[in-house]
């Protein structure tokens, strides 16, 4: 009897299941490393996303607490007061971190005190200066009222995300800062209707704002222009607005001020019709004879 075969078939199951043996612990050993390098590979993605939500984070802190910027010379008020002759009152500009200083009313003077709050894109306050800026101009003119005149940033979302209002607001604060004397021709020329954008449209570009204030016959063009073009006074722009929502008018029965135009006339908000001369001329005479507190003052009523 041979066992030679027997021997031989033994030895190679052995080796079979030896090498089965082996086969299973390499795959193990591969599937192994396979899940340590996912694991490694899941967990350098979680820290890299979570770095960048980190980043993302730090920069929405870091661009919405931005620092205090400087207003523009002559709008201490927050808008530029003018007077006799169309000649601005001039101030100091408001330094990063102030406050600005409300313009006082003397209650008992017969000089009409005008206030305007506006937006450049504002189709209702185009209206009310087309219907009204000759009458005011004339009183102003003659020392019988002052405008003070607040450019309100309030319409950005209505210019394509060119944000015109706020690029308008600026220029307006370049021109009362180099040229004050001639802020109201600017204003008035933003709203002819040869000039002022439509709302939901890319409004004026730059260039096209930096052409205004030279058809206003500015002084200081040049600076005017590169005041435009780096929106030099934005951040104040956007920090008045802020004022404006949060703390009204001082001296006036306007706790805030939400829309455009707001308009007050010795204290008291003027809630007539924006397109009716006869009826803002009749507010005007009025309210020269009654202030905000509703006492009597016998102050003379001029004539527009």
């Amino acid at each position: 009897m041979s066992y030679s075969n027997a021997g031989a078939d033994r030895l190679t199951k052995n080796a079979r299941r030896e090498a089965a043996r082996e086969k299973a612990k390499k795959l193990r050993n591969q599937q192994r490393r396979k899940e340590r390098r996912n694991r490694f590979f899941i967990q350098s993605a979680v820290i890299v996303a979570a770095i960048a939500i980190i980043g993302i984070v730090f920069l929405v802190i870091t661009s919405s607490v931005r620092p205090p910027a400087a207003g523009p010379s002559n709008m201490a008020s927050d808008g530029i007061l003018i007077g006799q002759d169309l000649v601005a009152v001039s101030t100091p500009a408001i330094a990063p971190g102030e406050l600005p200083t409300p313009n006082v009313r003397d209650e008992t003077s017969s000089v009409i005190s005008i206030q305007v709050f506006l937006d450049y894109m504002c189709i209702y306050c185009a209206e009310f200066e087309q219907t009204n800026a000759e009458q005011i101009k004339t009183l102003v003119a003659s020392g019988a009222a002052t405008v003070e005149i607040f450019p309100f940033s309030i319409l950005d979302r209505a210019s394509q995300g060119t944000n015109y209002s706020t690029r308008a607001a600026n220029a307006a604060a370049c021109v009362a800062n180099y040229s004050p004397n001639q802020f109201y021709d600017f204003n008035s020329l933003m709203f002819d209707p040869s000039i002022k954008p439509a709302e939901n449209s890319t409004g004026l570009t730059d260039a096209q704002l930096i052409a205004v204030t030279n058809q206003a016959n500015v002084e200081s063009a040049d600076s005017i222009a590169n005041c435009i073009e780096d929106q030099r006074f934005a951040g104040w722009v956007k920090e008045a607005h802020d004022r404006h929502l949060a703390n009204g008018v001082p001296n006036s029965n306007v706790t805030t001020v939400t829309s455009t135009p707001t308009i007050i006339v010795n204290g008291v908000q003027y809630t007539g019709a924006i397109n009716d001369p006869n009826a803002f001329r009749a507010f005007v005479l009025q309210a020269a004879n009654t202030n905000f507190t509703d006492n009597a003052t016998p102050t003379p009523t001029p004539v527009p």
